[in-house]
């Protein structure tokens, strides 16, 4: 298997040093001023949502199936899916291919949940990340958000965020009472951490995308936790706190 690495920044350079290790040859590399579009089975998109938005037309003339890892597009999502489905192209979107945020994601769905009965609670998500990340709020704190709100809890919902430093990246998520406080927080160090074993995330998602000749788009519902029979017949079964299993959670169409 081979795939496209587009955009070459911190997560396009970790990806390809990572390839090597999950027996993915990398077909090219593309970033500004490195035009390297070649043939693949799968592009892996880690961009900037305004060079998302070049890059997409380009995902459907080439027929290319594609992960996007690219935050801050979320507007123009309802056209993206259409366009995919109308071209029967695969793409697998996430704000966050981490394993633990995914569960973390979980926990704040079901929290969200009860609190809902509970009206004296007012709900926060903090995040905070270093100088350079350009989108606030994250990606990761609107999937909370979306969680939550798609859990049921339909009160206003604070979302703030901080930019300092070289923070690695902390997301908080609070309900607040008069007389008690409830919160849980998920943090990364290295960028590893999200997508290591049993294989880095979006590569992973990679190898599921070329397999499933599927329409896969963006969704916010909760991730099952019953195992899934992997349809390449493979004989594997995933759980959902297995990355791979971020495929599955988009899938619209399933194959014949």
């Amino acid at each position: 298997m081979n795939v496209l690495i587009v955009g070459y920044g911190k997560m396009g350079q970790l990806i390809d040093a990572l390839a090597g290790e999950q027996g993915i040859e990398v077909a090219g590399r593309v970033d500004e001023g490195r035009d390297e579009w070649r043939a693949a089975d799968v592009a892996i998109d880690f961009t900037t949502a305004d060079a998302l938005l070049a890059n997409f037309p380009r995902y459907l003339q080439l027929k290319m199936p594609v992960v996007i890892g690219t935050t801050g597009w979320a507007v123009h999502a309802p056209a993206f899916r259409e366009q995919a489905e109308r071209a029967g192209l695969g793409v697998v979107a996430s704000a966050n291919f981490s394993i633990g945020v995914n569960i973390f994601q979980l926990v704040v769905a079901e929290a969200a949940r009860l609190m809902q009965t509970q009206p004296q609670y007012g709900a926060w998500i903090h995040e905070a990340h270093h100088a350079a990340k350009r989108d606030a709020p994250s990606g990761t704190a609107l999937l909370l958000r979306d969680a939550m709100a798609g859990a049921g809890f339909d009160r206003a919902i604070d979302v703030s965020s901080t930019r300092a430093g070289t923070i690695p990246g902390i997301h908080a998520v609070g309900f607040d009472a008069r007389i008690q406080v409830s919160n849980s927080r998920a943090q990364f160090g290295d960028r590893k951490v999200p997508i290591d074993p049993p294989a880095p995330g979006s590569a992973l998602v990679s190898r599921t995308l070329n397999v499933l000749p599927t329409t896969l788009v963006p969704a916010r519902n909760a991730t099952n936790l019953s195992p899934v029979a992997c349809p390449c017949a493979c004989g594997t079964a995933w759980a959902s706190a297995h990355t791979i299993k971020v495929a599955m959670r988009f899938r619209i169409a399933a194959p014949p």
